[in-house]
């Protein structure tokens, strides 16, 4: 019998945050070895990512290796008007920061440009649980299903690569999915590069 959301986000959760400050370095160094291989990873240019909380995989190596190669990097920012919906604003060493209503780091958007979801090559994102046919268990917001909802109802404008960031242990052969959960075109692990095909 499948687990219903909250219970399995629960315990995702709890599993996540009992990790040790060195295995989630461990799982960071394996994850970027797999993402520094892949071919959309090395042509893309603007990339969207997070910074770490809750136990997610640390994108920090990612983030390094990005600057390193020149690309532009993003991090989401709660819209201030439209409803659970993301802006992605660009992100260097220089970005002024503050705490959003979730105590989650993001740019100051005041004065900021703004890059549109659907502009970007590829957006690292993270997630409690997924499964190996490209389903994503958030953390209930809904805010990249709503940001990204454009991917369900138009076949011609694809936009970034959508690929979720995620410890192995965070697969489920079956995911509680709802309709409008847009799925993943593939999901990095510290263990490997899992491929979606539709």
């Amino acid at each position: 019998m499948m687990q219903d959301r909250k219970t399995l986000r629960r315990q995702l959760r709890q599993q996540r945050n009992a990790l040790t400050p060195r295995q989630q370095k461990i799982a960071a160094a394996q994850a970027l070895r797999y993402l520094g291989r892949q071919l959309w990873f090395r042509r893309a240019r603007h990339i969207a990512l997070y910074l770490p909380n809750d136990g997610e995989l640390d994108t920090a190596p990612i983030i390094d290796l990005c600057r390193s190669q020149g690309k532009h990097l993003y991090l989401p920012v709660l819209h201030p008007v439209r409803h659970n919906r993301l802006w992605f604003t660009p992100y260097t060493r220089r970005t002024p920061m503050r705490l959003n209503r979730y105590r989650i780091a993001e740019p100051i958007p005041q004065g900021r440009p703004r890059r549109p979801a659907f502009a970007l090559d590829l957006v690292l994102m993270p997630l409690v649980g997924f499964s190996a046919s490209g389903g994503r268990l958030g953390m209930g917001g809904g805010y990249y299903d709503r940001t990204f909802a454009y991917r369900m109802r138009s076949k011609g404008l694809r936009g970034p690569k959508l690929v979720g960031l995620a410890h192995d242990f965070q697969r489920r052969n079956e995911l509680p999915l709802e309709p409008w959960d847009v799925p993943l075109d593939a999901i990095l692990t510290d263990r490997c590069c899992y491929r979606i095909s539709y």
